[in-house]
């Protein structure tokens, strides 16, 4: 699994249970699976809202710069 092993996940968890203590572990850890579980949702629908096809681009639809000639 990405090259870590099970003496560096120990010690990350050290790490990470001397940062934030016992009384958040249950919250991040809620958060974690939570955003974990969004994400997978997320990958797997169908992706009904994202539009792919190209627009025509026409000259007069791109934004203009607007110019200040009060300054000089």
């Amino acid at each position: 699994m990405f090259g870590i092993g099970m003496p560096e996940l120990i010690i990350i968890l050290v790490i990470i249970l001397i940062i934030f203590g016992t009384g958040k572990l249950p919250e991040i850890g809620g958060a974690l699976g939570k955003g974990i579980r969004n994400f997978k949702k997320a990958s797997t629908e169908k992706p009904d809202e994202i539009d792919v096809t190209p627009e025509a681009s026409d000259k007069g639809s791109e934004p203009r710069e607007k110019s200040d000639s009060s300054n000089g």
